[in-house]
C-alpha cells in the first residue's frame, strides 16, 4: 500500500515510518519541516511539507491509499492545531485512521476513573479540542483509535484492537507501547476492521 503518515517526524510516527517500510509499505512522510525529518529510507519514503495551519498548501493525497495521523498537541503549538489537522485531512477525502486519545470526549470515562482523573489533571486544558478534532475525524469516516497513556517499552505480541462500546472499564490506568500501538494502527491501515468509528488499541 501507499500510506501517508501525518506527523511522520515525531516519535510515534517516526515508529509509524519503520513499522509501514518494514511491511514492505511506501510511505508517504507529512512533515512541517522536511529539512528536520531524517529519512530512514529515501527510495521508500516521499517526504511532502504538510502544515495544517496552512490549508492551502497542503498536498494532495489523492496518490495515497490510507493516511494515518500521527499528530497531537506539541509544545508551543498554540490552541487548534489538533482540529486543523483533522479538517485538513477531512477535506483530502483519503481514508484515515487518526490518532485520539482514551479519556477524551466520549471515552471520558472508559479507562476508568484514576485514569479519568489523571487526564483531567494533565491534559485538561486540551480535553476539549481533542473531542472536537475526533468528531471532525468520524464525520468525514475516519477510524478514531482512543489511545491510552504510550510507554516506550517494547512492540506486544497481546495487542489488539477493542471497539469503545466493547472496552471493559479497567482498575488500573492502562498503558500501551509505542511499537506496539504503531503497529496496531498500521493493522487497522491495512484491514480497515473497523471502519468509521471509535476503537481503543491494547496490549
Amino acid at each position: 500500500m501507499r500510506i501517508a503518515i501525518l506527523g511522520a517526524s515525531g516519535r510515534t510516527g517516526g515508529t509509524l515510518v519503520r513499522q509501514a517500510l518494514e511491511r514492505g509499505h511506501d510511505v508517504v512522510g507529512l512533515v512541517r519541516t522536511p529539512a528536520a525529518f531524517a529519512v530512514p529510507a529515501p527510495r521508500q519514503v516521499e517526504v511532502r511539507k504538510a502544515d495544517v495551519t496552512d490549508p492551502r498548501s497542503f498536498p494532495d493525497l489523492a496518490d495515497v491509499d490510507v493516511t494515518v495521523s500521527a499528530i497531537g498537541i506539541a509544545k508551543g503549538d498554540g490552541p487548534g492545531a489538533l482540529v486543523a489537522g483533522a479538517r485538513v485531512l477531512a477535506a483530502a477525502g483519503v481514508r484515515t485512521v487518526w490518532l485520539g486519545a482514551l479519556g477524551s470526549g466520549v471515552s471520558s470515562r472508559s479507562g476508568g476513573l484514576i485514569y479519568a482523573g489523571v487526564m483531567r489533571m494533565f491534559v485538561g486544558s486540551e480535553l476539549a479540542e481533542k473531542a472536537e478534532a475526533d468528531q471532525i475525524a468520524l464525520a468525514a469516516g475516519a477510524t478514531v483509535f482512543h489511545a491510552p497513556d504510550v510507554t516506550d517499552g517494547p512492540l506486544s505480541s497481546a495487542g489488539r484492537i477493542v471497539p469503545l462500546a466493547e472496552l471493559r472499564r479497567p482498575l488500573l490506568p492502562p498503558r500501551i507501547s509505542r511499537a506496539t500501538l504503531a503497529s496496531l494502527l498500521l493493522d487497522e491501515a491495512e484491514t480497515n476492521k473497523h471502519g468509521s468509528g471509535i476503537a481503543v488499541p491494547l496490549s
